[in-house]
């Protein structure tokens, strides 16, 4: 019977793996594929492969922070409690990628695994406070570094970024020899190989930030039991990851690349240096980070930023200029020097989002938790009241 569940947790730990895969994969290899610089299928290898390193590295300590620290007694994390844990984060997840949504993993697993403390008063409401707080502040660095760089920056990096497409691919197979080998495509710049390698880079180090963060949503109720090693549990959640990263993630990098917004290219390498950075450092000192809601602040600083142009900090506090103040400014082509402009040049926030999808995307972000936390306090509740 033992045997049985160990094989039902691991196919539940799976079917979690696979839905992150569709949930992160669109979020770091969206603007890649939206350009053109990329396949669906080269985004999936390449976020197969960096996210095992980030998994098999900082994810670790993650994985313990989940596994270990969050919830208090040896005996809470059974068989049975780490796949009802795991079924909600899994479903959970699954409703979102049906959206085509990119749902938080962090935030689902830690509330589902927060369910099950409540419910059996085992959580350790230190460590839920100490996760809690760096949700909040996080979003808030990546808002004001990003809005930093856009109002100082961000035009220094556009010129060195931007990428000139040209008609065909960026790169094409020369099957002439017995190995095919890449070459450039018959119109491809150095300026446009330079930027699309660079907003490939990045696309890799979001994956390598997704796997330090998300690996432990997979697996950290069955590596706290005694009978499962974490390394064996790493290889399994990085493989189903791979497996939903080429399929069900062709949804989400349709929405992130082409769906939601009509974000520059600049903005998103921006965007995703910036989340990257937080989601990694907190993933060293074993933090699980959103890094959904940090980019989502992290676009709002950058359009602040671009939209503070127009006035000097001087102008700011005394209040002689007020800034119209919209994330449209990422649309812009050219912004004025500081303290110069007309902010009603400024484009409007419905430049840059499509209102509808953007609404769907808000919605599910927070539903998606609130299934998972909701359901598994409801559960444990009832098992641990009436059958446990």
């Amino acid at each position: 019977m033992v045997e049985i569940l160990l094989l039902v947790g691991v196919a539940v730990a799976a079917f979690v793996g696979y839905n992150i895969g569709g949930a992160t994969t669109g979020p770091a290899f969206g603007p890649a594929v939206g350009a053109d610089v990329l396949s669906k299928a080269g985004a999936a290898a390449l976020m197969s492969v960096f996210f095992f390193i980030g998994a098999g590295t900082l994810g670790q300590r993650v994985v313990t922070t989940l596994g270990e620290d969050l919830v208090t007694g040896a005996s809470v994390f059974t068989l049975e409690t780490s796949i009802i844990v795991l079924f909600f984060i899994g479903g959970a997840l699954f409703v979102g990628n049906f959206a085509g949504v990119p749902a938080s993993t962090s935030m689902t697993a830690v509330g589902s695994i927060a369910g099950l403390g409540i419910a059996t008063n085992t959580l350790d409401w230190a460590v839920m406070g100490e996760i809690a707080i760096w949700w909040l502040v996080a979003p808030i660095i990546g808002f004001w570094v990003s809005g930093v760089v856009g109002r100082y920056f961000y035009s220094a990096i556009d010129r060195w970024v931007a990428i000139e497409s040209t008609e065909g691919a960026l790169f094409e197979f020369d099957r002439s020899g017995l190995i095919p080998k890449p070459v450039l495509g018959p119109n491809t710049t150095r300026r446009e190989l330079t930027g699309g390698i660079v907003v490939i880079a990045i696309g890799c180090l979001m994956a390598f930030s997704s796997g330090t963060s998300n690996i432990a949503n997979a697996i950290a109720p069955l590596v706290a039991l005694d009978s499962v090693e974490m390394t064996p549990m790493i290889l399994l959640g990085s493989a189903a990851v791979a497996v939903g990263a080429f399929t069900i993630a062709r949804r989400t990098l349709d929405t992130l690349g082409n769906d939601i917004t009509d974000l520059p290219l600049t903005a998103a390498i921006v965007v995703a240096v910036v989340s990257s950075g937080i989601v990694i450092s907190l993933s060293a000192v074993g933090i699980p980070a959103s890094f959904v809601i940090i980019a989502t602040m992290s676009i709002v600083g950058l359009g602040w930023g671009r939209a503070t142009r127009t006035v000097t900090v001087r102008e700011g506090i005394k209040g002689e200029k007020e800034p119209t103040v919209s994330v449209g400014a990422l649309t812009a082509d050219e912004m004025p020097p500081i303290g110069e402009g007309d902010a009603s040049d400024i484009p409007s926030a419905s430049d840059l989002f499509n209102p509808g999808t953007s609404a769907r995307v808000v919605l599910m972000q927070n539903v998606v938790p609130i299934l998972s936390t909701v359901g598994a306090l409801v559960t444990f509740t009832v098992l641990f009241t009436f059958v446990w």
